[in-house]
């Protein structure tokens, strides 16, 4: 085996269709987080992105895109924001992850959506957790005909929801593949919100994760594509979604909704009608990613298992690097895996979200609370 290091800032295309290729011939890997076109985005915004490539017989069979420290700690390209990670490659490609690490120049490799296929990096996973899916299948009808098949328990109620909020708004109407960029600044204004009313880090406040939105926004390639689907009642959009799809995979990413429609439940009636729209597009999988929610429990079809963990070699920078990390993950693990921790802390950051929100609007009585 062959390890050779490259930029990702001027990929050639013989790589990058090798690339495709190894996506092509395994299932798990067809991602549209795994492919290329995302790896370069995250490159164009973040520094110290490379690709670590496998060559056997000098032909290209394995892909690790990766952002290093100075320091020599790496991270899966997009950490924080991918929701599947994983080196792809060929099948029956096997590699000695040491050797990897050193040919990186990586002391440690951190993943949190690790693809469970991927054997080598087995011994360096700390835990495996579910990642809802939705098996998508094509309706021959209507929506409504579609979702009375598939979701007969939901149906009923978010019919009747979007009668009613078309009767108080305007006519429903959705669109799959939305081009308008006033849009997309719309949703990260609500989501924006949301974050701040939640008490989460909002991601649109980095300017880095705005421009690579708007970048992938353009992509439209076989493997990536970016998809703003948008619902709206008469002129005005409701709820929005944005993420990347592949040929058979759509990754949901970014989805937020106008809280003055919250009754409706608008969120619900996005993720139906993106699932619908998408299988009719010809995508066979929604992956709506790792993490505990309602709703991903009452559309899943299946689960699959990712992972988070470090590979390392010896090396002092890695020894120091998992005892400063993995202390912050196991507790954050343990709240988000107990529902009599999970619920009281997640009460209390929206706690913390409001007082925020309100010292936003309410400057100076907030100052006068604090004195």
């Amino acid at each position: 085996m062959d390890i050779t290091i490259h930029g990702l800032d001027a990929l050639s295309d013989s790589l990058r269709s090798a690339w495709h290729r190894a996506m092509d011939e395994s299932p798990e890997y067809a991602n549209p987080f795994l492919a290329p076109e995302f790896a370069e985005a995250v490159a164009g915004f973040r520094g110290g992105a490379h690709l670590a490539v496998l060559r056997e017989n000098g032909q290209p069979v394995g892909f690790l895109p990766f952002e290093r420290t100075p320091f020599g700690v790496g991270r899966a390209i997009g950490l924080g924001l991918s929701d599947c990670q994983a080196l792809v490659h060929r099948p029956g490609v096997v590699w000695d992850t040491e050797d990897l690490l050193k040919a990186c120049h990586l002391s440690v490799l951190e993943f949190d959506h690790l693809v469970e296929e991927q054997k080598p990096f087995s011994g360096y996973v700390t835990g495996t957790f579910a990642s809802p899916v939705l098996d998508l299948t094509a309706g021959d009808g209507s929506y409504p005909e579609w979702l009375r098949g598939t979701y007969p328990g939901l149906a009923r109620t978010t019919l009747k929801k979007e009668r009613r909020l078309g009767r108080d708004v305007g006519e429903m109407r959705f669109v799959y593949d939305e081009r308008d960029p006033r849009v997309l600044r719309t949703l990260m204004r609500w989501k924006s919100a949301q974050y701040r009313r939640t008490g989460r880090m909002d991601r649109f406040a980095r300017p880095w994760i705005v421009g690579l939105v708007d970048h992938l926004f353009q992509v439209r390639e076989e493997h990536l594509t970016g998809v703003l689907s948008v619902l709206y009642a008469g002129d005005r959009p409701v709820a929005a979604h944005f993420g990347p799809t592949s040929r058979t995979v759509f990754a949901a990413w970014f989805t937020a909704y106008d809280p003055e429609f919250g009754y409706y439940s608008p969120g619900m009636m996005m993720h139906l009608r993106m699932a619908e729209a998408a299988g009719r597009e010809g995508v066979r999988i929604m992956d709506m990613g790792r993490g505990e929610k309602e709703y991903k429990d009452r559309l899943k079809t299946r689960e699959l298992r990712v992972g988070e963990g470090f590979a390392t070699r010896p090396h002092p920078v890695a020894a120091v690097h998992r005892m400063w990390r993995r202390p912050v993950r196991g507790l954050r693990n343990t709240v988000l895996a107990h529902p009599g921790l999970r619920d009281p802390a997640d009460r209390l950051l929206k706690a913390v979200g409001t007082l925020r929100t309100s010292s936003r609007t309410n400057p100076a009585g907030d100052a006068r609370g604090t004195r």
